[in-house]
């Protein structure tokens, strides 16, 4: 399949955004002005616009109708066994499906794009999930901010249960004299999951260092594959925050109050790091069922609903 880019523009400032329609609408390159001065927000490979590169590992991915992997390949809802496609290295399925289907781009403008991923055109899908789900994105770039919004629609007669979480891959360092060692890293967050082999077991534990956390850590110090949640947030919702103390530029991503976990990742290139809002612990669709409240949401036959993100800089 040929790659199909899209790119947004704010003409008034030259923010910049591409997007990866072809391999899950992912925004790959985010260009922000910051004080007047353009920062590129978004890490991704040279070679990520051509669509041969794994969507999950650059850019934005959007992770959707679960996020985080699902134990094996095979869970039960409804009285019902579905069937799942490993899709990491431990023989799991992981991320859902969005992230590496083509989506449909219903309007694109200089500065705003709306595209839509229908899990009825494939139809394999209909087997490996309890229903059919719609997801439509509008992502607006304005000078200093991109603004997301994922309406999440039920469009078949059975319950929908569903998780979306993003998976932004945020620069390091903000600025061209800086190194990553001059960055701190904000997560609200008081409580983490526990894992084992990289899979939630169900259990978490409050921080005893969440003020920290909350405070503000070194880069340098944190080596993260970690899912966290007790998420404090401000009136407006959450909000998690990138700081280049040497630039004196900041990265913000807040999110509604829907995202009740954060997912936080370190690549091995130590180039980015990726703090990703999810609505629900990985593997929820197999720990709601066990009483356990994963934040699984379940949308009724025909209901829809809206989740909001936000990228800014300053």
């Amino acid at each position: 399949m040929t790659a199909h880019n899209i790119t947004l523009k704010h003409a008034a400032s030259g923010a910049e955004a591409e997007i990866l329609v072809s391999l899950g609408f992912n925004c790959h390159r985010l260009k922000l002005l910051a004080q007047g001065e353009p920062v590129e927000v978004i890490w991704a490979t040279p070679e990520f616009a051509s669509g041969t590169v794994r969507p999950s590992r650059c850019g934005i991915p959007i992770l959707f109708p679960f996020p985080g992997r699902i134990p094996g390949t095979t869970f039960e809802w409804a009285g019902k066994t579905y069937n799942l496609e490993p899709s990491d290295p431990f023989g799991n399925a992981i991320h859902g499906f969005a992230f590496k289907h083509a989506w449909k781009v219903l309007e694109h403008e200089d500065n705003v794009a709306i595209a839509q991923f229908d899990s009825r055109e494939d139809a394999s899908l209909a087997e490996r999930w309890p229903a059919a789900h719609v997801l439509t994105a509008r992502y607006e770039l304005c000078a200093d901010t991109l603004e997301m919004e994922f309406t999440i629609h039920n469009p078949s007669a059975s319950p929908l249960p569903f998780g979306l979480g993003l998976h932004p891959y945020f620069k390091l360092p903000l600025g061209s004299q800086s190194a990553p060692s001059d960055c701190q890293i904000t997560l609200p967050i008081a409580a983490e999951w526990e894992l084992k082999d990289m899979l939630p077991t169900g259990k978490k534990h409050p921080l005893a260092n969440a003020h920290e956390w909350q405070a503000g850590r070194a880069f340098t110090d944190l080596t993260l594959d970690n899912v966290f949640t007790e998420l404090v947030y401000e009136p407006a919702g959450g909000r998690s925050t990138i700081e280049d103390q040497k630039a004196g530029r900041k990265v913000h991503i807040e999110y509604d109050a829907i995202f009740r976990e954060i997912v936080a990742f370190t690549p091995p290139h130590r180039e980015a790091i990726c703090i990703e809002p999810y609505t629900c612990l990985p593997g929820a669709v197999v720990f709601e069922p066990q009483d356990i409240d994963a934040g699984l949401c379940v949308l009724p036959a025909g209901d829809s609903c809206v989740a909001r993100v936000a990228i800014s800089v300053e």
